[in-house]
């Protein structure tokens, strides 16, 4: 008997109206909309707080990993009236759009129903988008070098940082990569000084070991080493969120990592949405200092 193509379902205090959930978001996985809207309810405790007061860069794809997709960064017209949405001052072409604010359950399941597979944040929250709460640090392999390269890397980075006496989080991205996340947290930041501090560490880190890092966007310079992207530290600028699904053949998770686990890394690591709430359990949210801890940044 074939399922209605809509249906109405509770959550929390709001009816949330659900389409197509049998359509395949990842056909080779057979990964359905209704597996991601699940995926996404059952990691909603521990995603949210990450999101909190950060305003949302829809990624959908409507017809799947495998179809076009685009971003939407104004909150859809047709949003419910209980998702909130925060003005936020996009340049001068565009003045201020509203985005989505994503802080409930509701609100997440929702977004998952509009195909919103990848959950794009910035490093500042509203009302304060001119103080990033984070550093980011994107490493991205040039083939054939690959996450295994990007570890090591992340090792070099954490080395420095622990010279400044700072902690660091490291996270797969899901794709092809890693980002590692230097949590600040504290008043006066601006990314003026974010830039400066991450564009002079990738630097310093590219002269140090140049056979392996490239700090400049040339891709002719890239192959077989990992570029450190210091740029995505902009205030327009977004990054994957942690515990976001990515757009691949299989349903993987931009996932945090211990340490020990980047230290140890001889093969690619990739981990999907299953695997992903069974480290939660296991785990609990190795990511969660990166919203709380307070460190200056090094001038």
């Amino acid at each position: 008997m074939p399922q209605p193509k809509r249906v109405e379902v509770t959550v929390g205090d709001v009816t949330v109206s659900l389409s197509n959930l049998t359509k395949p978001m990842y056909p080779q996985a057979g990964f359905t909309k209704g597996h991601v809207i699940d995926y996404y309810t059952r990691i909603a405790p521990t995603l949210l707080p990450h999101l909190r007061a950060r305003p949302l860069t829809l990624k959908r794809y409507p017809n799947g990993v495998e179809g076009t997709f685009f971003y939407e960064k104004r909150c859809p017209s047709h949003a419910p009236s209980w998702v909130r949405t925060a003005p936020v001052w996009s340049g001068t072409n565009e003045g201020d759009i509203d985005f989505c604010l994503c802080e409930d359950l509701p609100t997440l399941v929702w977004l998952a129903n509009l195909a919103d597979l990848e959950l794009h944040t910035p490093m500042a929250r509203v009302p304060d988008m001119d103080n990033p709460t984070m550093v980011a640090f994107d490493l991205d392999p040039g083939p054939p070098a690959t996450i295994v390269e990007c570890a090591r890397v992340a090792m070099e980075l954490r080395r420095s940082f622990e010279y400044f006496g700072l902690q660091a989080f490291p996270k797969t991205s899901g794709s092809k990569g890693m980002q590692v996340y230097l949590p600040l947290n504290v008043p006066g930041v601006t990314y003026e000084a974010v830039r400066a501090f991450s564009r002079g560490l990738a630097q310093v880190l590219a002269r140090r070991m140049p056979e392996l890092i490239v700090a400049d966007m040339s891709k002719a310079r890239r192959a077989g080493k990992v570029y450190v992207d210091w740029m995505q530290n902009e205030r327009h600028k977004t990054t994957v969120n942690v515990y976001s699904l990515r757009a691949m053949d299989r349903p993987t998770v931009s996932t945090p990592l211990t340490w020990d686990e980047v230290s140890d890394m001889t093969e690619p690591l990739a981990f999907t949405s299953a695997e992903v709430l069974e480290r939660v359990a296991r785990l609990g949210d190795l990511f969660a200092d990166v919203q709380t801890l307070e460190q200056e940044l090094p001038t």
